[in-house]
């Protein structure tokens, strides 16, 4: 539970809010990170899903993995443990590969490796995924492909074809009882009628000044993935979880609101609008110690069948 929490006068908020807007996006999700429960909820279906390949999978066969725009993420210590067959982080921003690339010099983890590029260029057809699998990967398939927060960067109508292209030529094939390889992706929920929520807050924000609204629904991603024959020999299997962040650090919470709301990589919000959205996150939620909820999905697609996947 947070402690007193101070009050600040309207100049002391808007500039701690309006400096907040500056920072970058990895040293944002590292406050989310630090002060929510978003990467325990992440790891722990991250483990449910190492069980079900560890079950599956010969126990001398070295893993590998792909994680497309999550290089910076705490799993990635999970996923440079476990895949040591090969880690390999997609990610478009310097900063974030920079500190992965000074970890793995210092802590000499050769087999993890860094690749800049804006995944939507990079895997935006089945002729670039090809390419990225020979030039990046050696032409080697994947036991795992993670997608964690990072499908909020391309619309929805990218996302069959991306995750279809993923499955077809990276994801691994090795013939077994069960799955060989796993996909998993985690994604804000589309809808939310609850005011202290991440989904109502970009639509509230995102709506009223840009006129957007959240349309991405990765549970609805799934069950049209099921239709598709191309997934006849998959499991996919999703779930819904809940997610707190509080942080008592005026500055520091708004650096998470502006990472929600996709400030200013997606969308550019004015001074005057910024204004009004620390004057509201402060009368309403920090103010009165009102944790950010974030109602998120997950979605696994397993290859194979012959054992049951978790998630």
């Amino acid at each position: 539970m947070p402690g007193l929490i101070p009050t600040l006068s309207a100049e002391e908020r808007f500039a701690l809010g309006l400096r907040a807007a500056g920072g970058h996006m990895y040293q944002q999700d590292k406050i989310w990170s630090r002060h929510s429960n978003d990467k325990v909820d992440i790891a722990s279906a991250l483990a449910r899903i190492l069980r079900t390949l560890g079950k599956s999978l010969p126990l001398d066969q070295p893993l590998t993995a792909l994680s497309v725009g999550s290089s910076n993420e705490p799993q990635f210590r999970i996923l440079e443990s476990a895949f040591r067959g090969g880690l390999f982080l997609v990610d478009i921003e310097d900063a974030a590969l920079a500190v992965v690339e000074e970890r793995t010099q210092r802590q000499n983890t050769p087999h993890v490796k860094t690749i800049r590029g804006d995944y939507p260029e990079v895997f935006r057809d089945e002729e670039a995924v090809l390419r990225f699998r020979a030039e990046h990967l050696s032409d080697r398939r994947m036991t795992l492909i993670t997608l964690h927060h990072s499908l909020y960067y391309s619309p929805q109508s990218f996302w069959h074809g991306l995750l279809a292209n993923l499955y077809r030529h990276v994801l691994a094939v090795e013939p077994g009882p069960g799955p060989c390889g796993a996909i998993h992706a985690v994604l804000m929920a589309s809808r939310s009628d609850d005011p202290t929520s991440t989904t109502w807050l970009y639509n509230h924000f995102a709506g009223r000044f840009f006129n957007h609204h959240n349309d991405q629904d990765l549970l609805a991603c799934a069950t049209e993935l099921a239709t598709d024959p191309l997934f006849a020999g998959a499991q996919i299997l999703t779930k819904s979880s809940r997610v707190e962040f509080f942080v008592d650090d005026f500055e520091r919470f708004m650096a998470v609101v502006w990472m929600i709301l996709l400030h200013p990589n997606v969308h550019q919000f004015s001074e005057d609008q910024q204004r009004e959205v620390v004057e509201w996150v402060y009368a309403n939620l920090w103010s009165r110690a009102q944790p950010l909820v974030q109602i998120q999905d997950h979605a696994v697609i397993y290859r194979g069948t012959g054992i049951a996947g978790i998630i």
